[in-house]
């Protein structure tokens, strides 16, 4: 279902993409298009990206064609999925230590569509952080890598 949703295969598309996309959410998987994970997030991407077409733009981004987004994501784990609004970095408390990012596929379409909701309804009311409506068992979980300390 990947080549349902847009792909963003340099820096320069990912800057023009967190520069220009406003008043929705931006969301950003970084992943592989051939990994099993990624392509079951994408399928929950693809089947929602519609519904959610006035709150949110969503793209695929991959981690090999852009290292120096995935270094500054730290993104160790695929997919991993980071949220803008309005050229702003939107953070999410996940009940995990990293609010940066989802990272994982998500369970449900409805835990992405209400996680989009909530951001978009935060970031509207001019929030940088939002507290995560996906019940905790649904949240994958894993453990920091600190590398290069």
């Amino acid at each position: 279902m990947s080549f349902l949703l847009p792909k963003l295969t340099s820096k320069k598309e990912v800057d023009q993409a967190i520069k220009s996309t406003a008043e929705k959410v931006l969301v950003l998987r970084f992943g592989r298009d051939e990994d099993p994970v990624c392509l079951q997030l994408d399928d929950i991407l693809s089947k929602t990206s519609s519904d959610l077409s006035k709150m949110a733009a969503i793209y695929l981004v991959d981690v090999d064609q852009t290292p120096v987004y995935t270094q500054y994501f730290d993104i160790s784990y695929i997919p991993s999925t980071v949220f803008f609004f309005n050229g702003q970095h939107m953070k999410v408390d996940y009940g995990s230590p990293d609010h940066t990012k989802f990272v994982g596929s998500f369970k449900t379409k409805q835990d992405f569509i209400d996680l989009i909701e909530v951001i978009y309804r935060g970031a509207m009311r001019g929030k940088l952080i939002v507290q995560s409506p996906i019940d905790p068992k649904n949240i994958p979980k894993y453990d920091l890598l600190y590398q290069d300390i």
